[in-house]
């Protein structure tokens, strides 16, 4: 499970720039991020259960602990080759809602500031829709795409 930092003071550095924390993971090779206080926990593949009409990109549903979590496969709903990685599952929660984010691999947890190396998303994006990225963590040659998972979980106001 990934800790979450509360105090939001501890996030100013010395010069006044706002510091924010990512989770970063793999999706065909690339990396991709999400901003941490949506992240819940990170696990290990289970069974997923299929749920008929549902778009491709809704892999199913798993039981956490009593507790039915649909399944996005976020290759799929970016229209990405498959990598033949083993998958892991990091679980988010936007509006209250819990959703699992079907990932390759979890690279890092990751401190970035805002003012400095967060630049705005390009026109294009690979097969990632533009208004599914929030911008892009800029680190010397490294390129992070970050996620709006509003914008990814309830386009046209429904959620997947």
């Amino acid at each position: 499970m990934i800790d979450i930092i509360e105090n939001l003071e501890e996030l100013k550095d010395y010069s006044g720039g706002e510091k924010k924390q990512i989770v970063i993971f793999q999706l065909s090779g690339e990396e991709y991020a999400v901003d941490i206080t949506h992240s819940r926990q990170i696990i290990k593949l289970s069974k997923i259960t299929p749920v008929p009409n549902t778009p491709d990109y809704v892999r199913g549903v798993i039981n956490l602990r009593g507790q039915i979590i649909p399944v996005i496969d976020l290759k799929k709903r970016f229209s990405l080759p498959d990598s033949g990685e083993k998958e892991k599952i990091i679980t988010v929660e936007v509006r209250d809602i819990l959703i699992g984010l079907l990932v390759d691999n979890i690279k890092e947890v990751l401190w970035y500031d805002v003012e400095t190396e967060l630049e705005p998303a390009p026109e294009v994006i690979g097969g990632v829709k533009q208004e599914f990225v929030k911008g892009i963590v800029k680190r010397g040659e490294r390129l992070i795409v970050l996620i709006d998972l509003e914008e990814l979980l309830f386009e046209n106001s429904s959620i997947v």
